[in-house]
């Protein structure tokens, strides 16, 4: 069995978040980049499987800058079997839609029985793009699973909403999308991460997938504008001089609380 998982490189969540307003793109320098936590988690997934079902390939794959290859080769130190990388300058700024095609093409290239991805990312958190990569490759898609449990033939999982727990199930080839409510994942050991080094690691570019980020034959989200999010002003303080209650009901009301 192949199970891929998808991993994205992020700003570290305990670091500076901020957007480079001449850009309008994440300024990826305001702090450290790590691996995104719900990538490890997904990735998680895979492995405990193959922990337990010999022969089981676990690839990571991520659409991410040059640069990043040391932050993705942290799923082979973590011990996935291989790596697969696009590095495209094309791909700069590129959009959910684009992404969804790049990672999708990618994807079909390298062959697969299961995908496995976080439900969103730390620094995007669109949510969307595990359904929109399943769409592209026309197989059923089982999102924001709280349990998975992968067999031979499928995949069972149960996803919990606001009103209900349901619980879907998928044959292969299926995409899956999993929450926080999974285990943490494992931490590189030294073999790992030695062994990491001399494991088989794949960059492709646009061109290896036969997408033009530039075609125009698919929309392209862009910016048209951006601002600085205005300094927090300070709250409105009630003093209780007998009247504590009607000042609280009138700032409830013309704030169309109440």
């Amino acid at each position: 069995m192949k199970i891929v998982v998808l991993v994205k490189e992020v700003p570290d969540t305990w670091g500076q978040r901020r957007l480079d307003l001449r850009t309008g793109l994440a300024d990826r320098g305001a702090s450290d980049a790590v691996l995104d936590e719900i990538g490890e988690r997904a990735l998680e997934v895979a492995l405990s499987f193959a922990d337990a079902h010999e022969g089981t390939e676990v690839v990571v794959m991520s659409m991410a800058p040059e640069s990043a290859a040391t932050t993705v080769r942290k799923g082979l130190a973590m011990g996935a079997t291989s790596a697969v990388q696009i590095v495209d300058e094309g791909l700069l700024g590129a959009d959910l839609g684009l992404t969804a095609e790049v990672l999708a093409a990618a994807l079909r290239r390298t062959g697969f029985d299961l995908v496995v991805a976080g439900n969103l990312s730390t620094d995007g958190a669109g949510g969307v793009l595990p359904a929109m990569v399943a769409e592209l490759l026309d197989v059923p898609a089982a999102t924001s699973l709280t349990e998975v449990e992968i067999t031979d033939a499928g995949v069972r999982g149960v996803r919990s909403s606001d009103g209900a727990t349901m619980r879907v199930a998928a044959e292969f080839p299926a995409v899956i999308s999993i929450t926080e409510a999974l285990p943490d994942a494992r931490f590189p050991n030294f073999k790992g991460i030695m062994a990491a080094k001399k494991k088989p690691f794949e960059t492709l570019s646009c061109a290896d997938l036969g997408i033009d980020p530039h075609s125009h034959e698919h929309a392209r989200s862009i910016v048209i504008g951006l601002a600085e999010k205005p300094p927090r002003e300070a709250g409105v303080k009630i003093v209780d001089d007998g009247t504590a209650a009607e000042q609280l009901a009138d700032f409830l009301a013309q704030n169309r609380l109440v």
